[in-house]
């Protein structure tokens, strides 16, 4: 709340160089911050009595905004990326989907690798296990096992992570 938005009987002030004003009514509080040329805002409408300040409101609002923004920026999005392949893959096309995994996980994503079963494929789902560990061993030196391969459904999937 600012200025006459403030109806409290009475106000603990906070002047705009920081120091304490005392309690005093809200009309006496406007009238001093109308003497400033500022704005009367409550910051702490919670306390007993309410605590308000002495400030420019609309260079107060700006800094809020930019420090928002400065954290937002500051914040990363970790995504998801996928990689697919069949339990019947051959040793280049292995090598191919490690490197793509490596890019993805040196960019800081995570992956999800995952071997799609179909058919009588489904019969021999344990024979792929190795092929699993042995892309997680090849990236073992930048990349960590979030989740250990697990069947779901018709796929196998493992989760990597970037080394930290």
């Amino acid at each position: 709340m600012i200025n006459e938005q403030i109806r409290d009987r009475e106000i603990r002030l906070i002047g705009e160089n920081g120091e304490q004003l005392g309690i005093m009514s809200a009309r006496e509080a406007q009238a001093r911050a109308d003497e400033a040329g500022l704005d009367l805002v409550k910051i702490a409408p919670k306390a007993q009595p309410p605590v308000c300040k002495i400030i420019d409101y609309s260079k107060y609002r700006y800094d809020m905004a930019r420090k928002e923004k400065e954290a937002r920026k500051k914040q990363r999005n970790v995504e998801v990326k996928e990689i697919r392949m069949s339990p019947n893959i051959d040793t280049n096309d292995l090598n191919t989907k490690i490197a793509a995994a490596r890019k993805f996980l040196e960019k800081g994503n995570k992956v999800k690798v995952s071997i799609r079963f179909r058919g009588r494929e489904m019969a021999h789902t344990q024979a792929s296990r190795p092929m699993m560990d042995e892309f997680a061993a090849q990236l073992s030196e930048v990349a960590v096992v979030d989740k250990a391969p697990k069947m779901e459904g018709r796929f196998m999937t493992m989760f990597l992570s970037e080394k930290k």
